[in-house]
């Protein structure tokens, strides 16, 4: 891998063209005319490039691939894929038996020459690893953050490239993801969605790739559906009523549904929130899954089937603070109302000032973030570490220090602020830490703390360590 990670970009492109058992097409609509570009400029184009083609006019563009209501898609993109790629074999019988083809697309907004819109884009590639075999897809999301409309084109030329030579000589799906941005850097380039799928990359896992996008630095935020597919987040939240769990869901017991369903139920009779635009969320931060420094993967996968077991969109995050989860939804939402669910100790944290002393403008500052768009915080009560007695938001207005007891009055007072009513205070015995060492000891009760499609996940496929094999065993002796 060190080796293919120190080509540049010119020399890539050409060990491509001179390779001659690699073959295909290039489809580019928007500001993508860098990629197959590359090709041409480094010599030897004519062993790689069957064609090349822009279909810049919108007209022409609906004529090949059929008329979209968005040219900038992942839809549009697959039909382009689809269109471009089986013309291949069907042009060049003759080299079949000796070529792997690829059909590489991408459709692109780049900066207008007002400045005033995101540069964004969808690449794919649809490749063979090997001659007459099925074919496999890449694709990806990526923002532009050049300033510089030439050089937003200049570095998508890169990651073309870099997309192109990593499918046709990697084969481990996170080589393939870190060699995207070889030559240019997470300030130019974001990626928030990628995916591989077919015949040679059935073992991997998509919602592993996107915690390695978060984990390593291509974007802040990743995200994926109930069925495990992975989501662009600004399509999907996109003018959306967004309400959003945080936790650690390690499992989720029957005290985060309550925090989610009584939220849903305060955020739907908000007057400004449409209830048929409501999206819930459950995010987990990087810092929820890190174990001693690292990440374990196989315990991420069992928070992520859970939760999707549950029917939730799961939102991967490096925003550990609330203001800048908050500041990148507001981002995509566009002004629609957006609720964050916690706990009445999380609010603790939010309202500790130290929190904030490396922030020019302090508490104030990253207040105005969290609470200045069109936002607001719903708090689940908790049991006091002391007494066992209900701990409300007026117990914590009581316990706050007297410098910023007005502040968050005038949360209050203005709407930003509100206690969930209707809470299951019968379960806030229930902790996620302890359920788990139940779980993982292999002691009996567990069962009763967790929703019953939790359970069922938990028992079927062996979740956080759940002894199902000894189960088993006993029921054998019993027999």
């Amino acid at each position: 891998m060190d080796e293919f990670r120190k080509l540049t970009t010119q020399e890539k492109a050409l060990r491509i063209n001179l390779s001659r058992a690699i073959y295909g097409s290039f489809a580019e609509i928007g500001a993508g005319q860098e990629v197959a570009a590359n090709f041409f400029k480094v010599g030897g184009a004519s062993g790689t490039v069957a064609k090349t083609m822009s279909a810049y006019d919108m007209k022409f563009s609906d004529a090949i691939y059929g008329v979209g209501d968005r040219y900038v898609c992942e839809e549009r993109l697959i039909r382009m894929l689809d269109h471009e790629y089986v013309l291949l074999p069907e042009r060049l019988p003759h080299l079949i038996e000796t070529t792997r083809f690829f059909a590489f697309a991408d459709t692109v907004e780049a900066l207008n020459y007002e400045r005033t819109n995101q540069g964004h884009g969808w690449m794919g590639m649809r490749f063979q690893l090997h001659t007459e075999s099925e074919p496999n897809d890449c694709v990806l999301h990526l923002k532009m953050h050049d300033t510089d409309p030439l050089q937003q084109q200049y570095a998508l030329g890169i990651v073309g490239v870099n997309m192109i030579y990593s499918c046709m000589f990697l084969n481990d799906p996170e080589e393939i993801l870190m060699s995207l941005l070889d030559g240019l850097t997470p300030r130019r380039i974001e990626i928030d969605l990628f995916r591989l799928d077919g015949p040679d990359f059935k073992h991997v896992d998509n919602r592993v790739l996107a915690l390695k996008l978060v984990k390593n630095g291509l974007t802040k935020a990743a995200m994926f559906g109930p069925d495990g597919n992975v989501m662009q987040p600004s399509d999907e939240l996109y003018k959306k009523n967004v309400l959003v769990l945080r936790g650690r869901f390690r499992p989720p017991t029957h005290v985060n549904v309550d925090m989610l369903l009584a939220s849903r139920r305060h955020f739907k009779h908000e007057s400004d929130v449409d209830r048929a635009n409501i999206v819930l969320v459950s995010e987990l931060t990087l810092n929820d899954l890190n174990s001693d420094g690292k990440i374990d993967e196989k315990d991420f996968l069992h928070r992520a089937d859970i939760l999707c077991s549950l029917g939730q969109n799961v939102l991967i995050s490096n925003y550990f603070e609330y203001y800048r989860l908050v500041d990148y939804l507001s981002k995509i939402t566009k002004g629609k109302k957006i609720a964050i669910t916690m706990g009445i100790y999380a609010l603790q944290k939010v309202f500790e000032e130290k929190t904030y002393e490396k922030t020019r403008g302090g508490i104030l500052e990253c207040f105005a973030s969290l609470f200045g768009s069109n936002v607001k915080l719903y708090i689940y009560p908790a049991l006091k570490k002391d007494s066992g007695e209900l701990f409300t938001l007026k117990d914590f207005e009581a316990e706050l220090p007297d410098n910023l007891k007005n502040l968050f009055r005038f949360l209050m007072d203005n709407n930003k602020l509100e206690e969930i009513t209707g809470a299951n205070v019968r379960n806030l015995h229930i902790i996620s830490d302890n359920v788990l060492a139940m779980i993982r000891k292999g002691e009996s009760g567990w069962e009763k703390f967790v929703p019953h499609k939790v359970e069922e996940a938990i028992k079927e496929f062996g979740l956080f360590d759940y002894p199902f094999k000894q189960e088993i065993r006993q029921v054998s002796v019993e027999k």
